[in-house]
């Protein structure tokens, strides 16, 4: 038996594993396919100051602790996974195309500058000058010098490597049920038969409000829709948000010559499908930011399910049974957030203490 049962091999499930292994804790895997789910669509941004919503201050201050640890987190899961994890430090800037844009991000200038954030409001020449591939259309820009971005596959594969090399357990099995025994979550139930485990901790992403056997939880799936390309060498130096006439859209440059772009938000449950119409919305915005953007090489299309919640927080710290442990609900910020959550989730199955970063995180927060 092991102590630890993770239920999910995410970003989320795979760190926490390896840190709990790193604390001395015999832990299994469960996943079928790992690394397929959100965390094969994620587009790695890790923004905590551009995606500061508002009344949304203790996220923001779960966001700004992880953020700060991403540094010493990658070169961890490098050292230990023997390869590069993509993390890209050179700010994200934020450009808008009308009047209408220019005003939406005034107004999120103001709330960065009044919760003390760093965020630099940029002319349209000095958004050009960072980024010589913007259209001249560009209204003005905000840089965020503090938010970055990393590989999200890149990650996965170094993550999963650095967690075996600990200790941890791979079960390439479909989780199908939470074991409960005496009303205390006892391991997991798959289609080959049963782990027992002293703990689970629930790190399924989208499904976690859906396993049998789990009381039910606040997660919902919102899908999202994402593009890679090819051919973006020397494009873009970081990561460029835009508003277009209202709408969002991401652009994010990885090593060689790949670029992201992101991604739609769609409550249509675990729907699938890759739409046109979210193909086209994409491209068009992306083209409208970035006009080279129309020869690069379509070489992917991806629909995914983030794990959100009422709050659009995620739920970490003791589950509704004895014995079960939340990882989940990270909505859009999965990647972000995974060093902290790792952290913190080791520290509460390691000592039976959860950190206070975590503390307004809990389902206490949902009247449970």
């Amino acid at each position: 038996m092991s102590d630890v049962a993770v239920a999910g091999g995410g970003l989320i499930g795979l760190a926490t594993a390896w840190r709990a292994a790193q604390r001395g804790l015999s832990v299994t895997v469960v996943d079928d396919s790992p690394g397929t789910g959100a965390s094969a669509a994620a587009a790695g941004m890790l923004a905590p100051v551009t995606e500061a919503g508002y009344r949304e201050e203790a996220l923001l201050r779960l966001g700004l602790a992880s953020v700060e640890r991403w540094p010493a987190f990658a070169a961890d899961v490098e050292r230990a996974g023997g390869t590069p994890v993509g993390l890209r430090t050179a700010g994200t800037l934020v450009v808008g195309f009308d009047e209408d844009d220019v005003r939406e991000l005034t107004a999120l200038h103001a709330y960065q500058r009044e919760l003390g954030l760093d965020a630099e409001r940029l002319t349209p020449r000095e958004a050009r000058r960072r980024e010589p591939s913007l259209t001249p259309r560009v209204r003005g820009g905000l840089l965020v010098a503090g938010d970055h971005s990393v590989d999200g596959r890149a990650l996965h594969a170094a993550l999963l490597q650095a967690a075996q090399v600990a200790g941890v357990r791979l079960i390439r099995d479909r989780v199908t049920a939470l074991r409960v025994d005496g009303g205390r979550a006892a391991g997991l139930e798959t289609a080959g038969g049963t782990i027992a485990a002293g703990t689970v901790v629930l790190a399924l992403g989208a499904h976690s409000g859906r396993l049998p056997g789990v009381p039910p939880l606040p997660v919902r799936p919102v899908k999202g829709q994402i593009l890679r390309l090819a051919g973006a060498t020397d494009l873009l130096e970081g990561t460029v948000r835009a508003l277009v006439r209202g709408r969002q859209v991401y652009l994010v440059p990885y090593a060689g010559d790949r670029l992201i772009v992101g991604a739609t938000t769609e409550d249509r449950g675990f729907d699938p499908t890759v739409t046109a119409g979210g193909v086209h919305d994409l491209l068009h915005d992306a083209i409208d930011v970035v006009p080279a953007i129309s020869e690069l090489e379509l070489v992917e299309t991806l629909a995914r399910w983030r794990p959100g919640t009422p709050d659009n927080a995620p739920l970490l710290g003791p589950g509704p049974l004895p014995g079960l442990v939340l990882a989940t609900g990270h909505h859009r910020n999965g990647v972000l957030l995974t060093p902290v959550t790792a952290e913190v989730t080791a520290e509460l199955l390691a000592t039976g203490v959860l950190p206070e970063v975590a503390a307004p995180f809990t389902t206490d927060r949902f009247g449970r």
